[in-house]
């Protein structure tokens, strides 16, 4: 799913939620959740959409209709040892698309 089609189905009320994924490198992805799955946007060349922080997904998504906004932030025992310990959820935090500046 590109940008301009999250737009469309967003506007259509398809869009469940969104998820920003940080992971390690400064990484942020994005992914629209919708009729069940989790779709990670791309680019204009079919590779998966990274951004540099939540304000530069504030600045994509500033046409966006109210949808439920997550960070989240993968388990960082995973992160380091690459093994999970048991059952572990990540960290979801809801975020708004507006800056608090």
């Amino acid at each position: 799913m590109n940008l301009q089609d999250l737009s469309l189905y967003a506007h259509a009320g398809h869009i469940d939620a969104l998820n920003l994924i940080s992971i390690e490198g400064g990484i942020y992805l994005l992914e629209a959740h919708m009729d069940g799955r989790a779709h990670p946007l791309s680019d204009g060349k079919g590779k998966t959409l990274h951004l540099r922080s939540v304000e530069h997904a504030r600045d994509m998504l500033t046409d966006m209709p109210p949808i439920p906004f997550h960070l989240v932030h993968a388990v960082v025992h995973d992160e380091m040892c690459g093994m999970h310990d048991g059952a572990q959820d990540v960290l979801r935090v809801p975020i708004s698309f507006n800056s608090s500046w």
